[in-house]
Order: C-alpha cells, then structure tokens, then sequence
C-alpha cells in the first residue's frame, strides 16, 4: 500500500510538469486549449436552446439538444452554491482544482483495483468532465470517450482543473459548471432545472429546492423525482444536512435546515421543460405546419438542425396570430379536422416589394403524430403536394397572352368543345370540353378569367405558346412547382435520377392541359403568386423570417435570394384588372356573398377533373393567399360538397361535385374578412 501511495503522488505531481509526448502530449494540448477559453469557454461554446417566436414576440416553438437557460453568477442563488459545493466539493473555495488527499487516496484505491472506481473529482473536474462530454463531443463517440472510466482519462481531466483554476475564478468555474452539468429529463444547468421542477428561476430557489437539484446531479436517472420521490427526498435531505456544516464557506443554520427538510418535494406535474420541437408552445397544433417551413427555409440557408438546436438563437418569425387563428377557424368550419380523407389547406402571404411576408399557413388538420385525430406532421400546406389545382392556372396562360400585347378586353371565343390542332391525346386529338354550368358564347378575356371557360384557354394557351405559359407560371410563383419536382410532385434528386422536372415534362409531352391545372401544386407557391401580381409584378421569394438574433443579441445575417421583377408593372397591373370579376360577376360570387364581401380583390377558382383536388387563388392589395382543398387519403376518390353547413365527404374515384367557388372559395372569404378587419378597402393596381 505504501508503494502504490508513492505511486500515486508520482502521478499527481506529474500533472504540474510539462509532458512532451504521447498521452502526455495530448493532455498539455487539450488544457492549452482550455487555458485560451478561459473565462468566456461556456459562454461562448455552450450548447443553448433557440426560441421562435410569432411576429409579436410571443413564443411559438424551441429549439435544443440540450435543454439549457445559461445564468449568470449573480442570478444563481446562494441557496445553490451552498448546496451544491456542500454535496459535491466541499473544499471546492480553498482547493486549486485538484482536491489531492481525495486523489491520491482515490488514484491508490484504483492502481490496485486496476479502474477507476474511485473519482475524488472536485468541482473544477467535473466541470472539465461535463464540458468535454456535452459541449466539445460532437458525437457519441467522442462523448463515451471523455467519460470512460480510466486512469488517463481522470489524470487528464485534472491537468485541465489546475489549468482553470489559473485562468478562471472560482466563481465562474463554479457559475460554468451549474450550466453545463445535467439535472435530467433532458434538462441541462440550473436555470432550466430550476424551470423544469419548479417553474422558477435559479435566483428565487429556496433551501429545499436547490438541495433537490444538487441531490439530482449525483445521480440524474436513478434520482428523478418524478418516478423515485423516495430517495430523491432521502438524498435531498442529505444534502441540507450537509450544507449547515459550519466548515462550509457558504452554510446554512440548523434551524433552516430542520425546516427545510419537512417541506415536500414540490416538483411540477408535469415538468415545466418545453417541448422541443415544432409541437411547440403556444398553438403547437395550428403553428406546426409554419414551423416546418421555417425549419426547412433555413436549412436551405445555412443553418441546419444542429445549428438551430444548439446556437441559441432568438427567431422572430412573420407569423401573425391574428391571420393564422382567422385562417385555422375557417379551414376547420369548411372540413372538421378528423374528416375523412379530405384536407382543407390554407396559406396567406403578405404582398410587397422588398419581402413576401408568410402570415400563416394552417390546414384543417392539426400538426402532430397522432392520425386518430386527424393530426399529420407532414407539410401539406408549403410543400407540394400530388393533386392540382385546376382552373387557377389559367392565370399563367391569360398573364403571357397580356405579356405578348393581349388587352383583357379583347374578346374569346367559347365554343362547347375544341378540338386542338397542337395537342395530342395519345396518337389522338386532344379535345376539352367545359364544365358544368359554363355556357358557351364570346365573351372578354375578363370574363372569361371569372368564369373559367375550358375551351377558351385551351386555345388561348395554343397562341400564347405552351412553353412561355409554363415559364410565367415558375416566373409569377411556382418556382419549385415548375423546376424543382417531378411529374408526381417529389423533390429532383441531385443526380437527376427522377427527373425531369415538371416544367421540362409538360414542354417535352406538348400536354394540353397544363392550363387546367392538373399538375401537383404547393399551397404557399400559389398564395405567392397572388403576392406578385399585387406587387407590381415583383416576386420575391416567401419568407417566415422578420429578423434572427445570436446568443448575445446580435443580428444574423441570412443570404435570402432577392427579390426579382418577373413580370412588368403594366402586366401585373392588366393581370389584376383581369382577375378582378371573380367575386362580383364569377365562381367565386356566391361564397364572396355569404360573407357580405366588398372589398376590391383579384380571385381565381379551380377544380380537377375527377373533383379530387379544388382551389381558390384570390388578393387583396393588403394580402394574398390560397386555400386547397383535396383528398389526402391513401385512396384518394371525388369530393362531393355537402351542400349548406354540411361538411364536404368522399364520393367515390369516379368524381364528385366540388369546386373552387364552394369549399375552398367559402374558406377564403370567411379567413380574410377577419384579417382585413380595421384596414381599409385599398384600390387594385391599375384602377383609374
């Protein structure tokens, strides 16, 4: 025993010497990296939780791997110094980072078990320990290997203490080990566990609360006291005992203690830790879908989920809870939530020339992972989705018939049927009929937008050109809808090798019906097209984002594409004009009614031809959106409206009888007569 002491005090005393190779080597370079953290190493590397908000301020999503509030020495109570030194280093105030009697004792205990059963590791080692495994470890790998159970490991792990303790106060050692070090439940430094277990802060924790938290960090899994109250609270009392040793720098007096100790547990039920994620606080269920969109806007920018989970960012989002709770509401009231197979999605952006602004994005489903009621956590408001449109995209094909030098009133024929002489079927004619209710005779390009006739675009699109009314429909809008999915609606695979994009697949296949609106659509894309048309022309891509700020407060700056002017300001101007009778003299007239509608709008109603799919595209000058309404069952069949308050219902794969100017038209009128509540009636572009 002797000899293995001797050993022992070898081993520590080699700490304090240089080391020039071999594990040695890697020791000195581990601590010299340390010693330049110095005493900004947790606050500037420390993994922190990123906050979402709405446009407002308020919070509606976190962000974490870790679930972390970093605090500040003055705002960590003296209650949980006391407890904490007390417990796990009561010598922490007088030692300089290595508590040698406890190592030496410990490192001889282990030579001749031949581990490290033993620790002995003050506060100043477990917070080098705590650092190395929950901040510097970029991987489970790295993680395992900064707390395996070995001598080396304990011997560098001390090398890095002493270097601290030259470069850091007490205090800030003290105040960086309570924020890294866990307390459980996925909860990490007592700001958030002060929140976790009691829904306060770490300044406010009384006696018995922070000699629960102290208790907790022994042993955060076996301790919960949640599913173990028992020994939390023999181990919590033994904690207050401990810090009323009058040996303590920090104490508390015996009657304190006595008093404390017959108070109970006091935890939350359930935890006071967010959610973690887009099922977020605030309306997790409505919110969710924009939530997923802000996530994946800001991949494609550059900050990944572990970036978003760990850089503690602040995100001030263009989410209006006003626009969103209108738009939910009237979603909802259209199709139930847990309506069978049929989805109800509705996107608002608001129109400018300098940014696309989201206001809201919500479908009549709730955002969540439980499918009994009727809650999906896939996009189906901003991601395009495998059903049409329909007749709105007659928009793109009267847009580069104006472009070309077309007035709105230049007048169309409309025959019952057309026959193309361009388009094929097959190896046969392509010939379109119109629908139901849409009598034939000429009329003008205005009205021939609010009343939808079939057989006039069709030959419209033939002297407009195929391909130049496929590119308006990118340039107004459907920037992924056009170049960036295929056939089916699936995202182009970097390697092409599900390609070609729906664009090149509709110019290649001469396919007629492109300006019927038969191909998969994204919500967002076709509420932004309204957002261009009402901004001069200009199309800017939509963005969730009103600004973004760093742990410190610091704006970040994202490279967000630019705006760009897609079409002229006389074209978007005669597009608006053109768009302009849908609610008054239209398919949309009888829903516009019901609400008492006067404001001056631009309006587009769709519908598929089997009735699977139905959209209304409208704008006012104040804000734009869309609503799509479509079946989103495994077994997709028609839509068959319900007919006054009843909800629409599957009606089989051979069709339905639902349109633009019901469902989706109803949704919209109800939505945005509550967002342009106190705003006033604004003129359309183009109005003399």
């Amino acid at each position: 025993m002797f000899g293995l002491c001797v050993l022992a005090g070898v081993l520590v005393a080699a700490l304090l010497l240089p080391m020039a190779t071999g594990a040695g080597a890697m020791v000195n370079q581990t601590s010299d990296a340390m010693s330049r953290m110095s005493g900004s190493l947790a606050r500037r590397d420390m993994p922190q939780i990123t906050t979402v908000t709405d446009k407002d301020g308020a919070p509606i999503a976190y962000f974490f791997k870790d679930y972390r509030i970093e605090t500040p020495p003055d705002q960590i109570s003296d209650t949980m110094k006391a407890a904490i030194t007390a417990v796990e280093d009561k010598r922490f105030w007088d030692h300089g980072g290595v508590d040698w009697h406890g190592t030496m004792r410990a490192l001889a205990t282990n030579f001749s078990s031949g581990s490290a059963a033993q620790g002995a590791s003050t506060i100043t080692q477990q917070y080098v320990k705590n650092y190395l495994v929950h901040v510097a470890a970029t991987n489970a790998v790295e993680a395992e290997k900064a707390k395996e159970s070995t001598i080396a490991r304990k011997l560098r792990e001390a090398k890095i203490a002493v270097e601290l303790e030259h470069t850091m106060t007490k205090e800030e050692i003290l105040t960086g080990y309570l924020n890294v070090v866990p307390f459980g439940n996925q909860t990490f430094g007592v700001g958030a566990a002060a929140q976790t277990y009691f829904g306060t802060t770490s300044e406010k924790l009384t006696i018995a609360q922070a000699a629960l938290l102290a208790a907790i960090v022994n042993q955060p899994g076996s301790l919960n006291p949640n599913s173990n109250p028992q020994d939390a609270m023999q181990r919590r009392n033994l904690v207050i005992d401990l810090m009323a040793d009058p040996n303590n720098n920090i104490r508390i007096t015996k009657e304190d203690a006595e008093m404390a100790k017959k108070e109970p547990l006091g935890v939350m039920s359930p935890l006071g830790r967010p959610p973690n994620g887009c099922v977020g606080v605030g309306d997790g269920a409505t919110d969710g879908f924009f939530c997923t969109y802000l996530v994946d806007y800001l991949d494609r920018l550059g900050i990944d989920s572990d970036k978003l989970k760990s850089g503690g960012y602040t995100i001030r989002t263009t989410l209006d809870r006003k626009a969103t709770d209108a738009a939910k509401a009237a979603a909802e009231a259209q199709v139930p939530t847990q309506t069978e197979g049929i989805a109800n999605a509705m996107a608002i952006v608001e129109p400018g020339k300098d940014k696309h602004k989201v206001r809201a994005l919500v479908a009549n489903r709730d955002y969540g992972n439980d499918a009994s009621k009727g809650q999906t956590a896939y996009d189906i408001v901003s991601r395009v989705q495998p059903f049409g449109a329909g007749s709105i995209y007659k928009v793109f094909t009267a847009a580069s018939a104006i472009e070309q030098g077309m007035s709105i009133y230049d007048t169309l024929d409309v025959p019952p049927s057309y026959t193309s002489r361009v388009y094929k079927n097959g190896t046969a004619p392509y010939t379109v009929s119109n629908a139901d209710g849409v009598q034939p005779g000429p009329r003008t390009l205005q009205m021939a937008l609010a009343t939808s006739p079939n057989t006039a675009f069709v030959a419209l699109q033939e002297r407009a050109g195929l391909s130049n009314v496929v590119d308006m429909a990118a340039r107004l809008g459907l920037r992924n809808g056009m170049t960036g999915v295929n056939t089916s609606g699936q995202g182009l695979k970097p390697d092409g090798s599900n390609g070609p994009s729906q664009a090149d697949a509709i110019k290649k296949g001469n396919r007629g019906a492109f300006t019927l609106g038969y191909t998969p659509t994204s919500v967002l894309e076709l509420s932004n097209v309204a957002a261009t048309i009402m901004s001069a022309g200009v199309y800017c891509p939509p963005t969730p984002i009103e600004e973004i700020k760093d742990r410190h407060g610091d704006p970040v700056q994202l490279n967000e594409p630019r705006c760009e002017q897609a079409v002229s300001p006389q074209v978007a101007a005669t597009l608006a004009q053109g768009m302009s009778k849908d609610d008054t003299d239209g398919t949309s007239r009888v829903a516009a009614q019901s609400v008492g509608w006067t404001r001056p709008m631009i309006g587009k109603t769709g519908t598929t031809q089997l009735h699977q799919s139905a959209g209304f595209l409208a704008a006012t000058p104040q804000m734009a959106g869309a609503v799509l309404t479509y079946a989103d069952g495994n077994s997709p069949q028609g839509i068959c409206d319900g007919g006054g308050d009843a909800p629409p219902y599957l009606c089989g794969k051979n069709g339905g009888n639902i349109y633009g100017g019901k469902v989706p038209a109803r949704t919209w009128f109800a939505a945005m007569t509550k967002v342009h509540e106190g705003l006033p009636a604004a003129p359309l572009p183009g109005t003399p």
